[in-house]
């Protein structure tokens, strides 16, 4: 394989990490997960800023840390392009010299890498801010320069530590699609640490959830997004998440672990008794105050509002009943209904909104 291999096992203290992954050539993947997870430790041993405790980590049919073997290349000799969240440019050199660092610190002469570096600038549409130094730079223009420098070293990986994280959000928007398409230039595999979802699904092919040193969930932007695993997932996907079990497919039945039941029109092929895990939008949900509205769907179910949180656009209603629930509404129906804690209140959601699926 030319792409990545890693069986990682490595941390510090009593965290440890234990992950495999496979990134083939030319695809991004995305590594997510609440602070404490793994992330950090994951890149630092792909770049070689931490030795594995066990495992192996093999880039391009080269192994770069193999303890069983004794083999570790340290992080000078790694071909990997890093972007760090603060790009660390150097204050003090011109664009091009921030770029031509790559190649002298292979050890070209100053005159082939600035070649070099010209060349990449030219082809990323940066050649106007050659002469500029860092301070001189926006944002988004630090981030390009930063992406360049990383290229310029000839990588046979690229490591993005959060690389849209010190943008405003305007520039964010503007970089984001641009960062897909040099990554995908780029033909080697490219991991991105984020704690952003909304970046991690328009940049990735893929996406891996870390919690607490362990793989959670790993697939495609949208599996991940319509079929989360875990309740950490499923609130980084907006989207509330039922355990239980199926106890009649033809109805759709799922008898939920907290209490309660849902309907799920699309449960019939799965295995009666099963255990499986039902998705709901809190934008499927409905919220009104007394009598069941006329022709309701199946799920209805009573509860009480604990919170109300201005989400830009809406609202979000924390509710809590048999089962919980976040419900989005606009701030007009807030200041119709009179939302407040403690307000008793009924939620109702078709079956056909509820997506059903087995449990891992």
């Amino acid at each position: 394989m030319n792409g990545l291999r890693a069986e990682v096992v490595a941390g510090r203290g009593s965290f440890e990490l234990r992950a495999e992954l496979e990134v083939p050539p030319g695809e991004v993947l995305a590594v997510l997960g609440p602070n404490g997870a793994g992330k950090t430790t994951l890149l630092r041993t792909l770049a070689g800023l931490l030795a594995l405790r066990e495992g192996q980590i093999e880039v391009a049919g080269v192994i770069w840390d193999d303890p069983a073997k004794k083999a570790f290349v340290p992080t000078t000799d790694r071909r990997v392009g890093l972007v760090f969240q603060d790009y660390r440019l150097f204050p003090h050199l011109s664009v091009l010299d921030n770029v031509a660092f790559a190649a002298r610190s292979r050890g070209a002469r100053r005159r082939a890498a600035r070649s070099e570096a010209t060349e990449t600038l030219g082809r990323l549409g940066l050649d106007a801010l050659a002469a500029r130094r860092p301070p001189q730079l926006s944002g988004g223009q630090a981030q390009r320069v930063a992406l360049a420098r990383a290229l310029a070293s000839s990588p046979a990986l690229m490591l993005l530590d959060e690389p849209l994280a010190a943008l405003d959000a305007q520039t964010r928007l503007e970089i984001r699609a641009e960062l897909r398409r040099r990554l995908t230039a780029f033909g080697g595999p490219s991991i991105v640490v984020t704690h952003d979802p909304l970046e991690a699904l328009v940049l990735a092919d893929r996406i891996l959830v870390l919690e607490e040193g362990r793989i959670a969930q790993t697939g495609t932007p949208a599996e991940v997004a319509r079929r989360p695993v875990t309740e950490y997932v499923a609130r980084l996907m907006g989207l509330n998440l039922y355990s239980g079990r199926l106890v009649d497919p033809e109805r759709g039945r799922i008898e939920l672990e907290s209490g309660g039941e849902l309907f799920a029109s699309g449960a019939a092929s799965l295995a009666s008794g099963s255990r499986v895990l039902a998705a709901v939008a809190p934008t499927a949900i409905s919220l009104y105050l007394g009598e069941q509205p006329e022709g309701s769907p199946r799920n209805v179910w009573a509860g009480t509002v604990t919170g109300v949180e201005l989400l830009t656009d809406r609202v979000r209603v924390a509710v809590k009943g048999t089962p919980d629930a976040l419900v989005d509404v606009t701030a007009a129906a807030v200041a119709d209904l009179r939302l407040t804690p403690g307000l008793p209140v009924r939620l109702s959601a078709k079956a056909s909104e509820v997506t059903a699926y087995p449990a891992p």
